[in-house]
């Protein structure tokens, strides 16, 4: 096996490199760790997301000459360490915020749903990859629909709906991206719509919305449309103060570190600032031309991973970049789009911003694959 893996690496062309994914993700990181830094200052998180970036960067040096062949023939032993790791959240997991999603390891803790999301990009891809000639049949399908919900199922008993529904809607791109039948996908709209809208309804109704959700799931989408109640004022407080913030920012902000009284950061009116609501700090301390160049750069890195994807030599390898590029960018539109009050307030973090360690190595480890993939571009497609 290892004469094979060397065999493989000395097939690598440098010029397949990609270098411009590379640059993208680090110079975002470094903006993430500015702004980390900015808003705790007088804690270590920013030391531990300099790390988590060192760790990062060695993820995918490794990650980067070991095929992703090698790596994705082992999709069934991932899929269960996947759901091992979140059995184990459940059983042995620490509590914070009412939410039960982290294993204690002593020196810092592990968020099982975030490396979560490679695993199961990793899992699906190779699963339709073995079964495109039957792409199209309920065995196949259904299959994928129970394999995927099973974990799902886990993460949202967490409880984390938030991210329960950035992991079915990037596999449901990844569903529609692999090629099945627009008969099905058309099927699936119409029957999706209106139990879409149903759902909402019974959500929003005081006496079944607390059944269905959790109290504070349920308080945060009632509380972003109500604006008549305490309750609700309460709920739309951060996100109000996000919006506040950004705007203040101006076009080139107050600058990091600084001491504005007028600061919403400083005044303290932010909690979770260096987590979910980090790009807050973004629009505040780096103004309009920082919170443009992290859009920008978000955007950037996805379409790289469609154009690697679109290059790869294999359907399992392609559908992992545009699956990996999918959750980057659905991922980033919510975490933005709470930041700015258009969503409710949920719990996503920004990709390659937020603080995170876990979160932080899952997506360099998807980087490192992707680079990997792209790597092999020139390989015949098998």
């Amino acid at each position: 096996m290892f004469r094979k893996i060397r065999n493989t690496i000395k097939s690598y062309k440098l010029s397949n490199f990609n270098f411009r994914l590379l640059i993208y993700v680090i110079s975002i990181t470094v903006i993430g760790i500015l702004c980390i830094g900015s808003a705790t200052e007088g804690e270590n998180f920013q030391t531990k997301q300099i790390v988590g970036m060192a760790l990062g960067l060695i993820a995918i040096l490794v990650l980067s000459f070991i095929s992703y062949k090698l790596i994705f023939k082992f999709y069934w032993a991932i899929y269960l360490v996947t759901c091992t790791l979140l059995l184990l959240v459940l059983a042995v997991g620490t509590v914070n915020k009412g939410a039960k999603r982290w294993i204690n390891l002593g020196f810092t803790e592990f968020q099982p749903s975030e490396i979560t999301k490679i695993f199961l990009i990793i899992f699906i891809a190779t699963y339709l990859y073995k079964r495109r000639e039957t792409l199209d049949t309920f065995k196949t399908l259904g299959g994928a629909v129970l394999f995927l919900g099973a974990p799902m199922v886990l993460i949202l008993a967490q409880p984390d709906l938030s991210t329960t529904i950035v992991i079915a809607v990037t596999m449901a791109a990844i569903l529609f991206l692999s090629g099945i039948n627009h008969k099905i996908v058309t099927a699936v709209i119409v029957i999706a719509i209106p139990v879409f809208c149903i759902f909402g309804y019974f959500v929003v109704q005081p006496d079944t919305g607390k059944k269905i959700l959790s109290e504070y799931q349920y308080n945060r989408i009632v509380g972003f449309f109500q604006d008549d109640n305490e309750t609700a004022k309460k709920i739309r407080y951060q996100q109000e103060n996000s919006l506040l913030a950004i705007g203040s920012g101006g076009l080139t902000g107050k600058g990091l570190y600084n001491n504005t009284v007028t600061s919403v950061k400083n005044g303290k009116l932010l909690s979770e600032s260096h987590t979910d609501f980090i790009f807050t700090i973004v629009g505040e301390e780096l103004g309009f031309v920082g919170a443009a160049a992290v859009i920008l750069l978000l955007f950037m890195i996805v379409l790289e991973c469609f154009i690697t994807g679109s290059r790869a030599p294999t359907f399992s390898g392609k559908l992992f970049c545009f699956g990996f590029g999918v959750l980057i960018a659905i991922q980033s539109f919510v975490n933005i789009a709470v930041a700015t009050f258009l969503l409710p307030n949920t719990g996503v973090t920004l990709p390659f911003v937020s603080y995170g360690l876990t979160s932080l190595l899952s997506m360099y480890i998807g980087v490192g694959i992707v680079l990997n993939i792209g790597l092999q571009r020139t390989k015949a497609r098998v």
